[in-house]
């Protein structure tokens, strides 16, 4: 079984998880090796089910898990090395998108696992074709991480996104005296630099 197959066989076994469904891509025959395992979970009690997700997929280890500050319904975003990203989305929980992030040190990690995780969702978009939908999707991340490290400027491409990231980043963590894990740079940055032959912009 793959770390998807895991995740999900762990939420479905959650005793408040009345089903849980792969839709999207994956669940179509359209998705690229890079493409989010998209999982629909109906809960009877979403908040209990909310406040036991941390614990259910701590055994696996992910790079991030955090809840979309961003998404129309309440998803948990999921990275685990590969990089394999893994999004359960609660359909019938609606939620409103947050403000732009607040800098400070207790935020900073939070929005670093933000940026890659946007960063390798927008990856799988380009090896879609999708360039539209990409460059929409920069001006949406300068507004809500860019700006707010400092960056004013709108980047052109995820390559300029990821260079202007980290040395806004880099700066910050010299200002409060803190390190964040490189790991899930690591994974994310070769494929935001690597470009499969007829993807070029």
């Amino acid at each position: 079984m793959g770390i998807a197959d895991d995740i999900e066989g762990s939420v479905l076994a959650h005793p408040a998880v009345r089903r849980i469904e792969l839709v999207g891509s994956r669940a179509r025959g359209t998705a690229t090796e890079l493409s989010d395992w998209d999982y629909h979970v109906t809960a009877d009690d979403f908040g209990r089910v909310a406040s036991d997700l941390p614990a259910l997929v701590a055994p696996w280890h992910p790079l991030a898990a955090q809840w979309d500050p961003l998404g129309d319904v309440a998803s948990y975003l999921l990275i685990f090395p590969g990089p394999i990203k893994i999004d359960l989305l609660f359909a019938d929980v609606p939620r409103s998108s947050n403000p732009p992030w607040r800098v400070g040190p207790d935020t900073l990690a939070a929005m670093d696992a933000h940026f890659w995780d946007w960063s390798l969702w927008l990856v799988s978009k380009r090896r879609h074709g999708m360039k539209d939908r990409v460059r929409g999707e920069l001006l949406r991340m300068s507004l809500h991480i860019l700006e707010p490290l400092g960056v004013h400027s709108v980047p052109p491409t995820l390559e300029d996104a990821a260079a202007h990231y980290i040395r806004a980043r880099d700066r910050l963590e010299a200002r409060y005296r803190l390190r964040l894990s490189r790991r899930l740079e690591q994974e994310v940055l070769p494929l935001v630099h690597y470009r499969p032959t007829g993807l070029a912009s």
